[in-house]
């Protein structure tokens, strides 16, 4: 049976879906993107604080599943240009210790919001 996750520690969706679906042990998530959750503030200034508000709330859409971020498996990345790719990838990397996930990145034409960075992730436990 699916468990519907939703937390306040993360952006509100803005559209019909969810923050997270758990279903037999695996989380998927939506991709999240660079809204801080307490201001509703959108960050798209600097791409280092862009990733690392996405990662944030990542962790927060986890943690309401009662995961982290060692339970990720495999993330998706969608980046508004391929140029940022070493300063995303620098800030993804600090939120893994070991055993990295599997992983794509796309460059795509336009991202929710114009944002820079959008990252969804499967975890399992």
């Amino acid at each position: 049976m699916k468990k519907i996750i939703n937390t306040t520690n993360a952006p509100a969706p803005i559209g019909p879906y969810n923050q997270a679906v758990l279903l037999n042990g695996i989380l998927y998530t939506s991709g999240q993107i660079a809204i801080n959750p307490t201001t509703n503030d959108l960050i798209v200034d600097e791409i280092k604080k862009e990733t690392h508000q996405v990662m944030e709330n990542l962790k927060a859409v986890l943690a309401a599943a009662g995961m982290t971020m060692e339970d990720v498996v495999k993330t998706t990345i969608f980046i508004s240009n391929m140029n940022n790719f070493a300063a995303i990838n620098e800030v993804y990397g600090s939120y893994f210790t070991s055993n990295f996930p599997a992983r794509e990145t796309v460059e795509v034409a336009c991202l929710p919001k114009n944002v820079n960075v959008e990252i969804s992730a499967i975890a399992s436990k």
